[in-house]
């Protein structure tokens, strides 16, 4: 995407009546670069394989085949395997996060956005807060919104927006959702959010290779970016930090 002008929104929702920032934890509030979900991504294969007593392409088969059709493997797991949904969540997430970097010019630029703040993710609560260590923002969200207070329904079923936006007592039509994958901006669009794509160049990703594609953004995508500490900076009006680990 860098060697073209930035896609654009022909009537993009803007700013300022937003009052509640909600971000996606994975690849979205820390780098893609990070390869984080690619750790993640290893371990679901893993438990899959030993669950189900496979080899380790097929296991790997499955988690993809649950991902497409229950939105993710967890909720393929649970609806098909019956398997208790934290012990899961406890296995994928035994991860390494020191790759992910401290991020001063990120939290500078969260710190300075008006209004609520919160995390939601389809991930574990633990996780989310471990990878908010490491970035150092963690003192700057209100709350962590998880698969779990989701009901384990995962996004982008809309469903799962509904709790939470009840559970939160959020306005949609005061909210903007950050999100690193289209489809899970489909369902805030319909609320009434607006909508930012974070998203990373990462050609080995087909997901990514789509957004290549595109000769404008979707009605559902209001705005894209991927540099997400530059585009709070420069909606919230701020000076960056200098020299920061995140640059």
């Amino acid at each position: 995407m860098a060697d073209r002008p930035p896609l654009v929104h022909a009537d993009p929702r803007g700013f300022d009546a937003t009052r509640v920032w909600i971000f996606d934890l994975d690849n979205t509030l820390y780098p893609a670069e990070c390869d984080l979900f690619a750790q993640v991504s290893q371990r679901m294969g893993a438990f899959v394989s030993e669950l189900l007593q496979v080899p380790l392409e097929e296991a790997r088969r499955i988690q993809k085949k649950y991902y497409y059709e229950h939105g993710t493997t967890l909720a393929g797991l649970m609806a098909i395997d019956k398997v208790d949904p934290h012990r899961f969540l406890d296995y994928v997430h035994d991860i390494d996060y020191s790759p992910v970097p401290a991020a001063p010019g990120l939290a500078a630029a969260i710190a300075a956005l008006p209004g609520r703040r919160i995390i939601y993710t389809n991930g574990s609560r633990r996780h989310a807060e471990r990878v908010a260590e490491r970035l150092g923002i963690t003192h700057l969200f209100e709350e962590i919104f998880d698969i779990a207070d989701a009901g384990f329904l995962p996004k982008p079923r809309a469903e799962a927006y509904d709790r939470f936006l009840a559970r939160h007592g959020v306005d949609a039509g005061e909210a903007a959702m950050f999100e690193d994958l289209p489809a899970n901006l489909e369902a805030p669009h319909a609320l009434g959010m607006t909508t930012v794509l974070v998203h990373a160049d990462l050609a080995e990703d087909s997901i990514y290779s789509e957004i290549r594609a595109w000769a404008a953004l979707p009605d559902h995508v209001h705005h894209a970016t991927e540099d997400l500490a530059t585009f709070l900076e420069e909606v919230a009006g701020v000076t960056p930090v200098q020299g920061g680990a995140d640059r």
